[in-house]
């Protein structure tokens, strides 16, 4: 159920008919010229030993590909190469902002050899068939041998780079506009996962430099000359993404230091409010706890109006107080006023209640 396809290729054209591993190879071997190109999707050890034993893969190569979540790479085995390449998926969101994941990564490893390339992939982004279609409309290409293969697989997963970093740079830019933006709501979580964004690109695209360059610079017995010249393409492109994502990465380091100035900005405001209405309520607090020590001589306590003198005195030293912290800009807005405003209305009818009803007259 692992073999996606197997096909046998001679003179650059696929041969009709359905094989499996061992009879594609013996086909190419009755040809004497040609190549088998099995694709094979996220097999366990025991599906993909019989391919292994039939094209002498090596042990080591084939726990890698089994077990994945390896970076990307190129070793040489005996006249077999195996190379690992990731892969990157952008999804699709509303916004950056609110995005709880924006890279989703898979891999593709490759084992060449001169009448053999076996593709293992690992993750369902990371579908080969549009490679192989192409490959077919081209058959010069694929008279080339199974490197001509391995070209196009490393092409089309550098290209995807490319569409995924430009996704990521609108990403970043809008996320830019927010953060500068009066109030924006992004906070320092956002910008976070941003970050781990970018080095999940970074791991998949920095370490597959150098396996291109050995491609590009070595002479192997499984890539031909007019092939390493291919590669030196993919290789100009994927130093061209990589300098893309570290301008992202130095983008976003400016922005999560704007974004973490703007959190402890507005946590110093709110201190500011928090502080200035502490200082209003300090001062009924202080007559209050004055006035409740029951003194039996204290001012006031046998006039008839000292209950609402002591109010009113209590409610101008407050309005002072907020006068010069709303003065200062110590309480932000105006839009206290709006639960301000009842608070005194309703002293102000306490007064009003008690003077009419009598309340604290001397017995």
């Amino acid at each position: 159920m692992s073999v996606v396809d197997c096909a046998v290729y001679v003179d650059g054209k696929r041969l009709p008919g359905r094989w499996s591993h061992a009879e594609a190879m013996a086909e190419v071997h009755k040809h004497d010229s040609g190549f088998v190109w099995i694709g094979l999707h996220e097999p366990d050890a025991a599906q993909i030993q019989g391919v292994a034993e039939t094209y002498g893969l090596h042990e080591l190569a084939v726990e890698d590909a089994v077990h994945a979540h390896q970076r990307p790479k190129l070793e040489h085995y005996d006249g077999m190469l195996f190379m690992v390449l990731k892969t990157l998926h952008y999804m699709a969101h509303e916004s950056p902002t609110t995005a709880n994941e924006i890279v989703e990564t898979g891999e593709i490893m490759a084992f060449l050899g001169q009448d053999f390339i076996v593709t293992v992939r690992h993750g369902d982004h990371s579908d080969l068939r549009d490679v192989r279609r192409d490959l077919e409309e081209r058959p010069e290409q694929l008279r080339v041998g199974p490197a001509a293969v391995l070209h196009a697989i490393a092409d089309r997963v550098v290209d995807n780079y490319l569409a995924v970093s430009d996704s990521f740079e609108r990403d970043i830019e809008e996320t830019e506009s927010v953060v500068f933006a009066p109030g924006g709501p992004i906070g320092a979580e956002q910008m976070y996962l941003l970050k781990r964004e970018v080095l999940e690109l970074r791991r998949a695209i920095a370490p597959l430099a150098i396996p291109l360059r050995r491609l590009v610079e070595t002479e192997l017995p499984t890539v031909p000359p007019e092939v390493r010249s291919y590669f030196r393409d993919v290789d100009d492109h994927l130093t061209m993404v990589a300098d893309r994502v570290s301008r992202a990465d130095e983008l976003l380091n400016t922005l999560l230091d704007a974004t973490l100035a703007k959190i402890s900005l507005q946590q110093n405001n709110d201190m500011r409010k928090i502080t200035s209405w502490a200082a209003i309520i300090a001062v009924p607090t202080m007559a209050v706890g004055v006035y409740g020590m029951n003194f039996d001589f204290m001012p006031e306590l046998r006039w008839t109006y000292g209950y609402p003198i002591v109010l009113a005195v209590i409610l101008g030293v407050c309005l002072l107080v907020y006068r010069a912290l709303k003065r200062n800009r110590w309480l932000g807005s105006g839009r206290t006023v709006i639960w301000v405003v009842p608070l005194l209305v309703t002293w102000l009818l306490l007064i009003v209640l008690q003077i009419s009803l009598g309340w604290g007259r001397a017995p």
